[in-house]
């Protein structure tokens, strides 16, 4: 495939680099779009070897068009696009919170499917689920799957309007773990231990615990109390996060997560 990026920012390339390392697309059919003539250039200068441009009628001529731009920014960019795409063109959107049929209305192309990746796709370790238009083909829907599957694994939702729980679940959920990892090393500063050991501590915990989660047939409830013995420390700290409602703060802010991605489709 001939792919189109408009948006490039640390999810746009994300994709690029991942689609480049798998051989999904050959560095020739990979055009980066830049806003103006200095922003190609600077892309250019960033990414050596990679085709840049501007959104013009050559966009026209690729095979699908990436837009990750950010949610806000997708009004200022819709007239521009949908001024050069074709009919035969498939666009897919990254970006949070705006539907399929937004897309389609705004942009004059009905061709549209829409993804939420996270940034663990930086790493080919992301999970992106994906929803399509009725208009999408099979042929089309595994070429798209496939390209996907470059940052990680992905997931089809038939069900576009579950993409905003998606977005609030894993599209926001490393910045979730990333907070927790913070607290926890914070608490062993305050427990006497310097920047570097308390991260290192919580770190490696945290890596280890992915593991065994991953690896293990035991299920979440077997997993915590293989490690919180009756009467020991580890009962008093889940105690504590018990009594400050630290599962119904999570959950809260989870659903305040989808309620934004929701607002930013009326935006």
């Amino acid at each position: 495939m001939r792919i189109a990026i408009l948006g490039c920012g640390n999810m746009g390339l994300a994709f690029a680099k991942s689609f480049l390392h798998y051989n999904l697309v050959e560095r020739q059919d990979l055009l980066l779009l830049g806003r103006h003539a200095d922003h190609c250039q600077r892309l250019r200068e960033a990414h050596p070897g990679l085709p840049t441009g501007e959104l013009d009628a050559q966009v026209g001529t690729y095979d699908m068009v990436l837009v990750a731009v950010k949610p806000q920014d997708f009004g200022r960019v819709a007239e521009s696009l949908r001024d050069v795409l074709q009919p035969e063109q498939v666009v897919l959107s990254i970006m949070a919170g705006i539907p399929i049929a937004r897309l389609q209305r705004q942009l004059r192309h009905q061709a549209v499917m829409r993804a939420m990746p996270n940034t663990p796709a930086l790493l080919g370790m992301g999970i992106t689920g994906f929803s399509a238009a009725p208009e999408i083909d099979r042929l089309r829907l595994h070429q798209v799957e496939n390209l996907l599957n470059a940052t990680g694994r992905s997931l089809f939702l038939e069900d576009e309007s579950m993409l905003d729980a998606v977005t609030a679940v894993s599209g926001s959920g490393p910045a979730y773990f990333f907070y927790i990892v913070q607290a926890m090393i914070d608490a062993g500063r305050q427990l006497g231990f310097s920047d570097s050991v308390a991260s290192l501590l919580v770190k490696q915990t945290m890596l280890g615990a992915y593991h065994l989660l991953n690896n293990s047939e035991k299920s979440l409830p077997e997993l915590i109390a293989n490690v919180a013995s009756k009467g020991g420390t580890t009962e008093a700290a889940l105690r504590a996060f018990q009594a400050g409602n630290l599962t119904e703060t999570l959950a809260a802010g989870i659903q305040a997560a989808q309620v934004r991605a929701t607002e930013l489709a009326r935006e």
